[in-house]
């Protein structure tokens, strides 16, 4: 017996949105209880209009995916366009714009299985490279996470945020065959 949940992966839609902020607010309250305030931090997703507009575009704009039990969202996986503070592809890209999965099955390899499913949907569009950003504070350990996910590292950046502290991004590509 294992104590892996088993999970199927579906497009999603309009309706997820709101699954969509519960993954994110799970996801910042266990960096907040391990003082990993500087990604997402500290006030939950459902809570900023921002971040609720957010969700509501990437349900209904055709590149949102889940990783389901039996009964509820466990991953969301968000392909589509680059960002506008990354810079520009030099190829045709498909560009992962979210990752997260629910804490409470962590060690489960739903982000895995997520991004190998987004390589799927790359090779399937003609696409050679997928690319994502993430967090490149604190000690690194999300940038270490992508490049055991056979991702490399390429440019870093910096997003200013006004009345915050910038936020320091990696970019990370994937060749795929």
């Amino acid at each position: 017996m294992t104590d892996q949940p088993t999970f199927r992966l579906r497009p999603g839609g309009p309706a997820d949105a709101p699954a969509v902020l519960r993954l994110l607010d799970d996801a910042t309250a266990w960096l907040v209880a391990r003082g990993r305030t500087g990604q997402w931090g500290t006030e939950p997703a459902s809570t900023d209009p921002r971040r609720i507009a957010q969700a509501d575009a990437w349900a209904s704009g055709g590149g949102l995916w889940l990783a389901q039990t039996a009964d509820r969202p466990v991953g969301a996986l968000v392909v589509g366009a680059a960002t506008e503070y990354v810079p520009p592809a030099t190829e045709p890209e498909l560009y992962v714009n979210l990752l997260v999965t629910g804490r409470t099955h962590a060690g489960a390899g739903i982000g895995g299985r997520l991004l190998a499913h987004a390589a799927e949907l790359a090779r399937e569009r003609g696409v050679g490279l997928l690319r994502v950003d993430c967090y490149a504070g604190d000690d690194g350990a999300l940038v270490r996470w992508y490049e055991r996910q056979d991702f490399t590292a390429t440019d870093p950046f910096t997003v200013e945020r006004p009345g915050r502290p910038p936020w320091p991004g990696q970019v990370l590509v994937r060749r795929l065959d």
